[in-house]
């Protein structure tokens, strides 16, 4: 698991470089996950939106991003089947 903040800039922020926001998450495995180094799901939270993304290849990892809602909607189904 990573133990490091991830920080990303604000989407209400310029793309000029000047002053902005910066926002941080922490990224958690999946506790599906193996106890060890195994690849694996992470996945961090944002008020609005779920990130998940594949920890072997971390910071390079392309990110998928869900609506809260609709990662709400995938965990109930998932914990239905």
């Amino acid at each position: 698991m990573s133990e490091s903040l991830a920080w990303f800039k604000s989407s209400h922020s310029d793309s000029q470089g000047g002053a902005c926001l910066e926002v941080a998450h922490t990224w958690r495995k999946s506790s599906r996950s193996g106890d060890f180094d195994d690849p694996c799901v992470e996945g961090t939270t944002c008020p609005h939106t779920t990130h998940v993304r594949d920890s072997k290849l971390g910071a390079r990892s392309p990110r998928l991003a869900v609506a809260a809602s609709a990662w709400a909607a995938f965990v109930a189904h998932a914990r239905s089947v």
